[in-house]
């Protein structure tokens, strides 16, 4: 996990929250607008935090992105373990009240806090990640056809294999870890029906912590190698690091999530096993929500990205994907099916 430097801090304090906050590029008060003319947003991160080398940390290069290019200034708020939605009440309120416009959450688990929130700031834009069900005109909505990635990732594994047995983890069984599943599931099955799919969830609603540690999705993978699986697709956040290493110790394969985990820093010793990844846009998400706002135009509603505009994909940075031609043929010609409507995703296992 990359070391954070922290710079300004928002003081939300409860029975069970001491919240921390980091200010990115220049510093500046959180207690009020008037010391700056810079525009102003923040991120409050989903489980894992920042330096998750998936979710959260896509969700940051779209604030750093905002920051050298539309000159805003960017807050970042971290989660702690066990907390209450009471404690992303205030969270979020407090980055509100701070003159910070958008105000993101990144992951369904924000869902009931902008509820509560949002209408008590109607000038202030609420994004929420990976989260339709709570709206409102300042409330956007941005989702992604993460099934549909993980179709293509399911086809590339059903080819690469050679025990006929593939893993998929998922970090807590919840709709949106399902709809992984379906897609990576019914690729596998549609390119090689003699393919076994090993599925197995980390932890069951209400306890996340399987998207937060990698000895959770260590173990899991392990129990999945054990049972003769050479390719596993991890999709559990920062619990899908422990994933990670333990396949790549065994010199298998491995499937990213969220963001291209070939090219992150803090998986850098694993990744040759890295095959390739399941991306979901969310750094450009993010940074669009913000210059919307900026813009006079902010985003409401659901804001969905999927494969048709490269919302979601695979990823290929590793040059020994690029080179498994066959495979990337059949990627390519799931990809184009998707698109124009000859397969049809399912959301659900």
């Amino acid at each position: 996990m990359r070391r954070i430097t922290r710079i300004a801090t928002v003081g939300v304090m409860s029975a069970a929250l001491a919240l921390s906050v980091t200010a990115c590029g220049e510093s500046s008060s959180s207690s009020s607008s008037s010391d700056s003319k810079a525009d102003k947003t923040a991120i409050a991160y989903d489980i894992g935090g920042r330096g998750d080398q998936s979710f959260n940390d896509a969700a940051y290069a779209g604030l750093k992105r905002a920051q050298k290019d539309l000159g805003v200034k960017g807050t970042e708020a971290e989660p702690s373990e066990g907390e209450s939605d009471a404690d992303k009440v205030q969270r979020l309120t407090s980055l509100a009240r701070a003159g910070n416009n958008p105000v993101i959450g990144v992951g369904f688990a924000y869902a009931p806090a902008i509820k509560k929130v949002a209408p008590k700031f109607p000038k202030t834009t609420f994004g929420i990640i990976d989260d339709a069900s709570v709206t409102g005109d300042n409330i956007a909505n941005i989702v992604f056809n993460e099934e549909q990635g993980s179709y293509l990732a399911g086809v590339a594994a059903a080819k690469v294999t050679k025990t006929k047995t593939v893993g998929f983890i998922g970090g807590v069984e919840t709709p949106l870890i399902k709809k992984f599943q379906a897609g990576f599931e019914q690729g596998v099955k549609e390119a090689d029906p003699s393919v076994k799919v090993l599925a197995q969830y980390l932890t069951q609603p209400p306890n996340f912590d399987g998207f937060s540690k990698p000895d959770l999705g260590k173990a899991a993978a392990q129990g999945q190698l054990d049972k003769g699986a050479d390719v596993v697709y991890s999709a559990a956040g920062l619990a899908g690091s422990g994933a990670i290493e333990a396949v790549s110790k065994a010199g298998k394969w491995n499937i990213g999530v969220d963001s291209d985990q070939y090219r992150q820093e803090g998986l850098a010793a694993y990744k040759e096993s890295i095959l390739t990844s399941v991306t979901k846009d969310v750094e450009d998400s993010v940074f669009n929500l913000i210059k919307s706002v900026q813009d006079g135009k902010p985003q409401s509603g659901e804001v969905r990205y999927g494969l048709a505009k490269d919302g979601v994909g695979l990823a290929t940075s590793n040059p020994a994907f690029t080179k498994m031609t066959e495979v990337i043929a059949a990627v390519d010609k799931a990809k184009k099916e998707i698109i124009d409507g000859t397969i049809t995703v399912k959301t659900a296992p």
